[in-house]
């Protein structure tokens, strides 16, 4: 999953799926297909001569459509309310549109015939116009209802991109080197892993509004108890997501016998 600053790019999508991955990205409206139904002539006979001709024909009839003149050009009954999750008041319900197209490769010096993939069209009642284009390679068999949970879970990236921010600390690293970023991230999103897993098991809800100790400011330092001990003393609470993100990555460090990055033998235990 992608929004459209990856989504537009031909060579990202064209990547995930030499790799065997389906995705499902966002565009603009201005990305150019093929319609359903709808496919260039073949590249011109060969004559012998130079390289083999690959780039598929068009003429002043034949033409690619871009996704916006698409969607207007579709009859209202192919639309269809479907509700893909429980918002916070009401369920999100919207009108949606699937058509099965081709992109056109971009320009016209390399644009190849693509196979056929999910156009998935987002088009408010209350709007002039489409609010939202998605291309995604799921089987052919796919439900439009699953198809548009499918295109709306990035919001759920979304989210845990922001509690990694906020509780975990991803956004406190202040060094510039690669090496050390990557450790920081993988040790939060450790962090992020084991919490989430403990919440299920505890069946917490996920989200809710979050409370905050009114003894806050006066939470003592914890105590350290030998001069071996590599972790810092943290102005928290026992039981807070910041003490238990410290004593994970404790954890986490001490049984690892060598960088998973660098592979460097860990000889002296620092955080």
């Amino acid at each position: 999953m992608a929004d459209a600053g990856y989504g537009v790019d031909n060579a990202f999508r064209q990547a995930l799926s030499d790799m065997g991955l389906a995705y499902a990205v966002g565009i603009t409206s201005a990305v150019v297909v093929w319609p359903p139904g709808v496919q260039p002539l073949p590249p011109k006979p060969y004559s012998g001569m130079g390289r083999p001709p690959v780039v598929p024909r068009r003429t002043t009839t034949l033409q690619p459509m871009s996704v916006k003149a698409l969607a207007m050009s579709l009859p209202p009954e192919v639309f269809q309310s479907i509700t893909w999750r429980a918002g916070t008041n009401t369920p999100l319900r919207e009108r949606f549109a699937a058509v099965r197209v081709r992109h056109a490769g971009g320009n016209v010096g390399k644009a190849r015939l693509r196979p056929e993939q999910w156009l998935l069209i987002e088009w408010p009642a209350s709007d002039a116009e489409p609010s939202k284009y998605f291309l995604s390679t799921l089987p052919q068999d796919t439900p439009i209802s699953e198809l548009v949970g499918t295109c709306h879970q990035r919001w759920r990236i979304e989210r845990d991109y922001q509690d990694l921010k906020q509780d975990f600390g991803l956004g406190h690293y202040e060094g510039r080197g690669w090496r050390g970023f990557h450790h920081h991230g993988a040790l939060s999103i450790a962090a992020h892993g084991f919490l989430m897993a403990e919440r299920l098991v505890a069946d917490k809800p996920a989200g809710g509004k979050k409370k905050t100790l009114s003894n806050a400011k006066c939470l003592p330092f914890p105590k350290i108890t030998s001069p071996a001990a590599v972790l810092r003393a943290q102005r928290h609470a026992q039981t807070s997501i910041t003490t238990l993100r410290h004593l994970l990555s404790y954890q986490l460090i001490i049984r690892l016998g060598q960088c998973p990055c660098c592979g460097r033998v860990n000889t002296r235990l620092t955080l």
